[in-house]
């Protein structure tokens, strides 16, 4: 594996960029001035970008947080998120039509019928104990709930027999300097206590095959060879993207930014011992990392 300095060492390399946002654009606050600056400079040669975020939301929505956060339209050629990828599956029926959702307000734009999908099932919301299946995006207060406030309601629906659609599988994301936590984090929950799970957002492969059925709509045909997967998630990024065959890049100053002793941002790399041991504990093996998208 090769620390880099810079993006721009390898960029010649690939003709896409797959990103992640949290903790590689920007940290839910603000937007990273550096990491904007290299993909724009990527995109400036002729390169695609494709923003692959767990939100559990559709795009239009993450592209409206986007400016609010900052992050120039230039800087990317398209979005796909967890949320398209789950809005997909709910509105094929695979959960059925009367639907439990656990998540904020702010998440309902998942409620609207994807263009992908040309016979869409009439998806009703409903109260728990009516409901044929659950999609969760997210806790409902997550600045001050823990996904023990939800256990009840687990609870009731693991003995219901419900299905979950967890519509982000991160755990936990970083806000600024606080860690919330995300749709993930209650869907191992539910996992624990035997209740059926199905995820769509990375490391999974629906949301990875969303990406490439855009960029094809796009006229981008690129082969795996040609994209690099960039993220600061072990368990999602990363392994998700070893697992399409991308060549990936670890951001360490996001959520491993303590366990790969990486300095603050905007410049600093990992040490290059912390980070061994931390990827030799998880069994990964990214191309490249880097402190910081720059």
């Amino acid at each position: 594996m090769q620390i880099l300095t810079r993006l721009s060492e390898i960029l010649p390399r690939y003709d896409a960029l797959f990103c992640d946002l949290w903790g590689c654009l920007h940290n839910g606050v603000a937007a990273y001035p550096a990491a904007v600056a290299a993909l724009r400079a990527f995109r400036g040669k002729g390169g695609v970008v494709t923003l692959l975020t767990n939100a559990p939301r559709p795009k239009a929505d993450v592209e409206a947080q986007l400016a609010r956060l900052g992050v120039p339209a230039d800087t990317w050629d398209d979005i796909s998120t967890s949320g398209d990828a789950t809005r997909i599956a709910l509105y094929r029926g695979m959960i059925g039509e009367k639907v439990h959702h656990i998540g904020p307000d702010k998440d309902l734009g998942l409620f609207t019928p994807p263009p992908e999908v040309e016979k869409p099932a009439v998806i009703r919301r409903v109260s728990l104990d009516k409901a044929e299946g659950i999609i969760c995006t997210g806790l409902v207060d997550d600045l001050n709930e823990t996904p023990e406030d939800y256990r009840p309601t687990l609870l009731m629906a693991r003995q219901l027999g419900l299905k979950m659609l967890c519509a982000n599988p991160d755990i936990v994301v970083h806000y600024g300097n606080r860690e919330l936590w995300c749709a993930g984090a209650l869907a191992r929950v539910y996992r624990e206590m035997g209740g059926e799970v199905l995820y769509f957002g990375k490391p999974y492969p629906p949301v990875y095959q969303l990406a490439l059925n855009r960029l094809d709509a796009l006229g981008h045909n690129i082969p795996e060879a040609g994209i690099l997967a960039i993220g600061d998630g072990l368990d999602t990024d990363i392994r998700g993207g070893m697992g399409e065959g991308y060549d990936t890049l670890f951001i360490t100053g996001g959520l491993e930014a303590e366990g790969t002793a990486t300095p603050p941002p905007p410049d600093g790399n990992p040490d290059p011992e912390r980070l061994t041991a931390l990827l030799q504990a998880a069994n990964l093996s990214p191309t490249f990392a880097m402190g910081y998208l720059r």
